[in-house]
């Protein structure tokens, strides 16, 4: 027989072998599955937990008919028929988890992500899973100390505990130490993020020792800043490859770790940290990067020279921080760059087309809010084709840069503010995503828009574009065409309107479009914002703005509306601000303002022609900030109630912008978020001016010009938190209130020209604040307080020949000088208990009461002795305890 054949057949023989083998194992164990055991604990563990009827992985756990391996998201082994993986992220389910898990000895696998075990605390029998690879808890709502039991766990690769409750203010998971840690040896994934870890501070120390980590995250965690030392560099895991510990509060100390001894990190996300001082040049040494992440910090200076160098970067995203100098033009060379983002930094000089000769990949481009010129060549064809472009406040004018015509896939596009003064060309509205982003405000451009175009997003305020606004609503869901020269009717907002719009944000404020408005509002429910102010629009506010369920934001303001406000207006329950302020509106001002509208913070009906009585139901208005119903026929007398509009009652923290979110489609199946500043024009220490950023900080009430009569309600003065009051102009009547000092947030108070009588209460010298004055015109009397600014309001007295004092010329007699500053009276006070008898008896009681007791002591002999005696002893007493704990604590 020859060596082959000899060869073959020994082969044959080990295969036949085996295959008795098999066969003898499956004798031995004809029916592989999981055992009695581990059905029961995968049953205790179904106890425990609620599923929902539409995602029970639940349902057929417990068939008589079926082995436990073929249950829903249960795996065996093939071998031994053991639970090895159990699989039930994102199944809704709500409870906790049985300690008869601990029966699935065999488990490598076990995935409880995105469920709602209420709060409770991962349970450390989990540590008893020894053969455990696998263990994702994120998303679970799980909260307290993490178990230290879970270093135990000597055999897992992936570990995530991340993001157990997104509400950073409330309880959360969290570690005191990580000393548990390092007995993990063979982790190569760990995601810890909003796990509260403060209190941790050798978690760098922890990281070091784990040989075989390549992903670590530890986005939100508090994380304090790390103690760098030669033993901590030099013990440092050379295997990381992803790092993300981002929104943390860690500081530039972290570069000496990082880019000086992790050169195989192709991810480094350090965003929202308070890293300072200029990038290190060795940032450069980590040639492996492909994504570079330092946003939002305090980095300043130039950027390294370095950066240019990491030929493998893709993604560059240095925004918000303080960034300045020029940008290099090695970022040229950077082959693969996708994305870069510089935005809102300090950078200035010449970009050229050297900055991106070898950019070909480059699909988002963000340089915005920077000093930077663009300066290309009138033909130049760029290498790239942008997805983004996002150039805001990038001057790159006069003309229209042509270059644009060579991107024909972008998406997004901002020009803004580039100083462009330009005819805008025909080619333009041709390119780009019709389902995009366009903004080219604060130009100079001139030209028509073009009919049928639909974008998700248009801006082209502030420009000088012309004519007739074409019927481009069908599917824009943000348009703002304000501050241009647009003309003709408002007929556009309803061609061809037969189904629902997708319009969340409309304004087109400061134009020339006029008519009246067409009544087909009910296509426009998703509608949030609506400015129409400062046109020529005309007729009566259509009925069906009442279906405007949406709308938070109403602005009819400075044009010729006519008639009453629809009481249908009454169903936009949303809304925060109405202003339809300087038209020619008339009637009563609706009760339902105050009854149906709570959410209203700003109200102005401003020059009108509203009659009679102020309604008392706008006192509900707890969120009411502004009142302006200046300059209108309203009578009668001003509402006690105000002290219950609780806003204006509180000087508290305001926000300094009044800001709303805004949702709207960005293509097809993406949702985007904007959001808008309301803004409103006021009169403001006798100026008319707009308040956009500080609006939230602006509380005010303006009832001038008008016809009310009776007295300033006491009540007034319960408002603290008033800036700015004015009841100028009317027919009122009685004295200052004595208690208007309280208003000690006034900036500006007007009550001239009312027939208000009286002293000037002293109390007003206590608002320091005070910048606008005005009590002209009145019947007051007597000497002007002396105050800090007082004095310096020499216009604010006149027409009130009674008064007296600087800064008038006319000096006071000892008479009208009167007795000083007078006790403050309760003008509520109405039972007569304050009065000249009750000073009396006061002064009566306190002799009495005096006499009672020290003339009994004078008189009696053994009341005195007792007296004396008691106030003897009591001081021994006092003596003796303080000697015994003054020798306790020299014992000590």
């Amino acid at each position: 027989m020859t060596l082959t054949n000899m060869v073959g057949v020994r082969c044959c023989f080990k295969l036949l072998y085996a295959i008795v083998v098999l066969i003898l194992l499956h004798m031995n164990n004809p029916c592989i599955g999981c055992s009695e055991r581990e059905s029961q604990a995968l049953l205790a563990l179904k106890q425990g937990l609620v599923a929902h009827h539409y995602n029970d992985p639940f349902l057929y756990w417990g068939n008589q008919n079926k082995d436990c391996c073929e249950w829903d998201r249960v795996h065996c082994s093939n071998q031994t028929g053991h639970v090895v993986k159990l699989d039930l992220r994102q199944r809704s389910l709500q409870g906790k988890i049985s300690p008869k898990l601990i029966e699935l000895q065999h488990l490598e696998y076990l995935d409880l992500s995105g469920n709602d075990f209420n709060g409770s605390q991962i349970p450390d029998f989990i540590g008893s899973l020894s053969n455990l690879r696998y263990l994702d808890l994120s998303r679970a709502n799980f909260l307290g100390l993490i178990p230290y039991q879970l270093g135990n766990l000597r055999n897992l690769h992936y570990l995530d505990l991340s993001y157990q409750d997104y509400l950073l203010w409330l309880p959360n998971l969290y570690a005191k130490n990580l000393y548990w840690l390092p007995n993990l040896s063979r982790l190569k994934y760990l995601d810890l993020s909003v796990v509260n870890l403060s209190d941790v501070v050798g978690w760098l120390e922890a990281v070091n020792m784990l040989p075989k980590l390549t992903n670590l995250t530890l986005q939100i965690c508090n994380l304090p800043p790390p103690v760098i030392s030669s033993v901590s560099l030099l013990n440092s895991s050379k295997s990381l490859v992803h790092v993300d510990l981002s929104s943390n509060n860690l500081n530039s100390s972290i570069f000496q770790w990082l880019p000086g001894t992790h050169t195989n990190l192709d991810y480094l996300d350090l965003t929202g940290n308070k890293l300072s001082g200029r990038i290190p040049e060795s940032i450069g040494q980590m040639s492996n990067l492909v994504y570079l992440l330092l946003s939002d910090t305090k980095l300043s200076g130039r950027i390294p020279e370095s950066i240019g160098q990491m030929s493998n970067l893709v993604y560059l995203q240095l925004s918000y921080t303080k960034l300045s100098g020029r940008i290099p033009e090695s970022i040229g060379q950077m082959s693969n760059l996708e994305s870069i983002d510089l935005s809102m930094n300090s950078f200035e000089g010449v970009i050229s087309e050297t900055h991106f000769s070898k950019l070909s990949k480059l699909r988002i481009l963000d340089l915005s809010s920077n000093s930077l010129v663009l300066n290309f060549s009138f033909d130049w064809v760029p290498p790239f084709q942008l997805d983004e472009i996002r150039l805001g406040s990038c001057k790159m004018g006069p003309y229209f840069p042509k270059w644009l015509r060579t991107q024909k896939s972008y998406d997004w596009l901002d020009i803004s503010d580039a100083g462009i003064s330009d005819t805008i060309p025909t080619w333009f509205w041709d390119l780009g995503s019709k389902l995009g982003y366009k903004d080219l405000s604060r130009n100079q451009i001139r030209g028509n828009l073009r009919s049928e175009l639909a974008y998700n997003n248009l801006n082209v305020s502030w420009n000088q574009l012309e004519g007739p606004i074409p019927s481009i609503l069908s599917d824009v869901s943000i348009l703002d065409l304000s501050n241009n020269k647009f003309s003709g009717s408002a007929s556009f907002l309803c061609t061809n309107k037969t189904e629902e719009s997708s319009l969340t944000y409309l304004d087109l404020s400061r134009n020339h479009v006029s008519g009246e408005l067409p009544d087909c509002w009910i296509h426009f429910q998703q509608l949030q914002f609506l400015d129409l102010s400062s046109n020529s629009l005309s007729g009566k506010i259509p009925t069906t703005m009442g279906h405007l369920i949406s709308i938070e934001t109403l602005n009819l303001n400075n044009n010729r509306f006519v008639g009453e406000l629809p009481s249908q207006l009454k169903n936009c329950r949303n809304l925060t601000l109405i202003d339809v302020g300087e038209n020619k509106l008339s009637g009563l001002i609706p009760e339902w303002l105050g009854k149906n509208l709570l959410n209203l913070a700003i109200i102005i009906l401003r020059s009108n022609q509203f009659y009679r009585n102020i309604p008392p139901q706008l006192c509900h208005l707890t969120h009411l900030q502004i009142l302006d119903l200046s300059m209108n026929n309203i009578s009668g007398t001003i509402p006690k109630c105000l002290n219950t509009l609780t806003t204006l009652a509180q000087n508290g923290y305001s926000r300094p912008s009044i800001e709303h979110s805004n949702y709207f489609q960005l293509g097809e199946s993406s949702v985007s978020t904007s959001s808008y500043d309301d803004e409103a024009s006021l009169t403001w220490k006798g100026v008319r001016s707009k308040y956009k950023s500080i609006l939230g900080l602006v509380k005010s009430i303006d009832l001038s010009c008008n016809k009310l009569s009776g007295e300033i309600p006491t009540e007034i003065t319960y408002l603290v938190g008033l800036v700015s009051l004015n009841l100028s102009r009317n027919r009122l009547t009685g004295q200052i209130p004595l208690r208007i000092g309280n208003l000690q947030e006034l900036d500006s108070l007007d009550l001239s020209r009312n027939q208000i009588n009286g002293t000037i209460p002293i109390s007003i010298s206590w608002i320091n604040r005070i910048g606008y004055l005005d009590l002209s015109e009145n019947n007051l009397s007597g000497k002007i307080p002396i105050g800090t600014q007082l004095q310096t309001f020499s216009f604010a007295y006149g027409g009130n020949p009674l008064l007296c004092g600087e800064p008038l010329p006319r000096t006071c007699s000892e008479e009208e000088k009167g007795p000083g500053q007078s006790m403050l009276v309760n003008e509520d006070d109405k039972d007569g208990l304050i009065t000249q008898g009750f000073y009396i008896s006061m002064g009566l009681g306190f002799a009495v009461g005096f006499w009672g007791v020290c003339g009994t002591l004078l008189l009696n002999r053994s009341c005195r002795y007792t007296y004396f005696n008691f106030l003897t002893f009591l001081n021994d007493w006092l003596y003796v305890k303080t000697e015994i704990i003054r020798q306790r604590i020299l014992n000590k």
